[in-house]
């Protein structure tokens, strides 16, 4: 591995992307070289480092789901139970769902859970608080049927190790994984964070300039109950002493063939930038004919890339503090990484002309529980936008990440159900739409999350 060829490239992409500040970790061979590029804060400049603590997210809902491996090891915890064997408190807005939901329809995104419109009690910020809530949360299928990805499931998985082990989840986490994998640097509190050193996050204006997000974790300040779907934070050191542990023969903490099973498909995905299905948390997808298991985290102007190649001894992980085009820059260092060092190649595939017609079928509104998806056509071409709702961002007490903008898109060649985004923050991403019995466009699927369509283009 070259440390000088792997840091010329992390340095390039980092200012062709503007990234204020990057830590890369990649590990081969057994071995892990650090690189990183830039600044904490911008106002208060501190060179990165492997140490530096970045939010990383949805990469916590890995966290959760070992710890609820091994609660499952060690014969505590029944993954095809019904999770009310755990939570018998659950309240769903359908009662069939909420007696019917196994930890495993949790674990891999097939619970039928909207994905996570539940405002944490103020005077309450627990995760029993936020379960308390769930019933206000729509159902998007019955249990089991399709996958689509929920925070609100991965936040009830967390209530479910709190019961079991009579713990709070961070505790029990703590105590049922990070600390016997010596990962003293991945924490949730802020009050450890600000004890050691930390990336500020950015977004920028509409101008261009670099703003300060905040809150610092995307999920309220203070709001346990989103904890275990996002509420992490940690270094690249730590996350690929994580990628080492997932990718070893196991031991105390969980045993080989429960790491094994972590990365089996449990079901599948469809058109998805994402992967090919879900094993239990882990995204499985083929890279030109090689297997990889992974998982990203967007917050707040922070990005998060975990990515691991299990039959070659290989995992990458790359953290930016800067939205949106963090994510496009972590992409890119995961795929150079895959090129570089095992001769994978990744490609995006290339959309069909544009076709008028069908362009029009799609045109309309979509949405879920939060976000707005809006897909118009102007005759020569389809674009794509998707934000927080303005209603939820008037009523958010703390300022919200920004809106993508509308970007070009297309579709893949095919029956017409799958699309790619090609310019933009979102660029490189895939889904696919879904129809009824006549042919109609129902919904569509972006980033594994269901939008269903509220009204046409017209």
């Amino acid at each position: 591995m070259s440390q000088e060829t792997l840091s010329d490239f992390v340095a390039a992409t980092a200012k062709e992307f503007g990234i204020p500040g990057v830590s890369v970790g990649v590990l081969l061979d057994g071995r892990e070289e650090y690189v990183s590029h830039g600044v904490t804060s911008l106002d208060h400049p501190m060179p990165v480092s492997e140490r530096t603590l970045f939010p990383v997210a949805s990469v916590t809902k890995t966290v959760t789901a070992t710890a609820l491996m091994r609660l499952a090891a060690e014969g505590r915890v029944d993954l095809s139970a019904p999770v009310r064997r755990y939570v018998p408190e659950l309240r769903l807005a359908d009662e069939e769902a909420a007696a019917r939901i196994t930890v495993l329809n949790l674990l891999n995104h097939t619970a039928g859970l909207d994905w996570n419109l539940i405002d944490p009690d103020e005077d309450d910020p627990s995760l029993a608080a936020f379960v308390a809530k769930m019933a206000t949360l729509e159902m998007i299928a019955p249990p089991g049927t399709r996958a689509s990805y929920s925070q609100a499931g991965y936040n009830l998985a967390g209530r479910v190790i709190e019961k079991v082990t009579g713990l709070a989840f961070e505790q029990a986490v703590a105590s049922l994984v990070l600390e016997p994998l010596g990962l003293s640097d991945t924490v949730f509190d802020l009050d450890d964070v600000m004890v050691r050193p930390f990336a500020v996050g950015y977004n920028r204006d509409e101008d261009g300039a670099w703003r300060t997000a905040r809150p610092w974790k995307a999920s309220k300040a203070g709001a346990r109950g989103n904890n275990p779907g996002g509420g992490m934070v940690s270094s690249a050191g730590d996350l690929l002493r994580w990628a080492r542990f997932h990718l070893g023969t196991g031991g105390s903490v969980l045993p080989a063939e429960a790491l094994r099973r972590m990365r089996t498909q449990t079901v599948e995905l469809h058109g998805s930038t994402l992967g090919d299905g879900f094993g239990i948390c882990w995204f499985l997808r083929e890279v030109d004919g090689v297997r990889t298991i992974g998982h990203g985290g967007s917050g707040n102007g922070q990005f998060a890339e975990l990515l691991l190649v299990p039959e070659r001894d290989f995992a990458v992980v790359s953290l930016a503090n800067a939205g949106p085009d963090g994510y496009r820059f972590n992409q890119a260092v995961a795929r150079w990484a895959l090129e570089y060092h095992l001769g994978v190649v990744e490609r995006d595939p290339e959309p069909v002309p544009y076709d008028a017609a069908r362009a029009r079928t799609v045109a309309g509104r979509y949405e879920n529980d939060a976000m707005n998806l809006d897909i118009a056509t102007d005759g020569s071409r389809i674009t794509l936008a998707v934000g927080i709702k303005p209603e939820i961002r008037q009523a958010s007490a703390t300022e919200m990440p920004p809106d993508y903008p509308a970007a070009a898109m297309g579709f893949l060649p095919g029956d017409g159900q799958e699309y790619i985004i090609t310019e933009g923050g979102l660029a490189g991403q895939r889904g696919f739409f879904s129809f009824d019995h006549d042919g109609t466009v129902i919904g569509v699927d972006l980033a594994g999350r269901l939008f269903g369509r509220v009204r046409d283009g017209s």
